[in-house]
This record gives structure tokens, sequence and C-alpha cells, in this order.
């Protein structure tokens, strides 16, 4: 059951998948088409999921789920994974690759692979203000206050020097 993602419970699962690259407005209406087809029919054991998602930056994909009513079975998380596998696919992006970071630079969003992320924290590109976006949030609460956060506030804190 799809429902509007700022009305989800702040105890509500959490899932990011960030994209190798900025998506376009176009792009953005269609992923937005699909995922609320997706999620008015996701179930878990024939019973609906109440989720809602959103797409932040044309870059994140962020899908909520209230488990409250029902939770998420391996069955319908594995549905969930497909379906993001398909929009890699129609899109020629990558969106569960999570040996990538991705961080601000400046103004912009910048996406890099983990060792890249390395070598410029090791150079001082990157600093432990840089602002980073944490992926591995679980819920909802922790995606409002801890997803967007300086370097030295997350895992990425143990690149730098």
């Amino acid at each position: 059951m799809l429902v509007d993602f700022n009305t989800l419970p702040d105890t509500s699962r959490i899932w990011v998948y960030q994209c190798s690259r900025k998506l376009s407005d176009e792009e953005v209406a269609a992923i937005s088409e699909k995922t609320s087809e997706f999620l008015k029919q996701w179930t878990a054991h024939g019973a609906n999921l109440e989720a809602g998602f959103e797409i932040k930056y044309n870059r994140f994909i962020v899908i909520g789920l209230n488990q409250e009513n029902a939770s998420a079975s391996g069955c319908s998380i594995d549905a969930s994974v497909h379906f993001i596998q398909q929009l890699e696919k129609e899109l020629d992006v990558d969106l569960l690759d999570k040996m990538n970071v991705t961080f601000y630079n400046g103004e912009y969003i910048a996406h890099k692979s983990l060792a890249d992320f390395k070598k410029m924290a090791k150079a001082r590109s990157v600093s432990p203000n840089t602002v980073v976006f944490n992926n591995l949030v679980n819920t909802k609460e922790e995606y409002l206050h801890h997803w967007e956060v300086p370097a030295k506030e997350s895992w990425h804190s143990r690149f730098l020097a």
C-alpha cells in the first residue's frame, strides 16, 4: 500500500539506493511512476506493506516501510531488490553498489568509489567536516537526522587521517 513518505512513522525501516550519476528530471518522473506502482502491490505473506518513497537530489531513491502493521519478509525484500535491479538495467545506472561514496564537493554532490574516497582522504581533499551521505541508516528517524553528516560522524571517519 503506497502512502506519502512524510506520513510514515520515524520508526519506519529505510532503504537508501544511491545512483552512480545524477538522474534527469524525466528519469526521476519515470522512477517515481514505477516505484509508486511497485509499492502499491508490495506484500509480505499476502499482507499489504505500508510503504512510501522519495527521490532526493535526483540521485537517491529512499524507500520507507512502516513495520508496525506488517514487516518485510525475505521474499518481499527480494522483490524490492529485483525491482531496483530492473531500474538499474532500464536506466543503465548503478544503485546497489555499497562500495561507493557520495558526498558534497562544494555545492555539488560527488560520487566516487570507496578506493578513490580513501585516496582523497589521504591527500586531504576531503576532511572530517566533508558532508557525506550515510546510506547505512536503518530508520526514518536516522535518515532524517543522520543521513547527511560530517564524515567524522559516520562510518567514513575510519578513512580520515
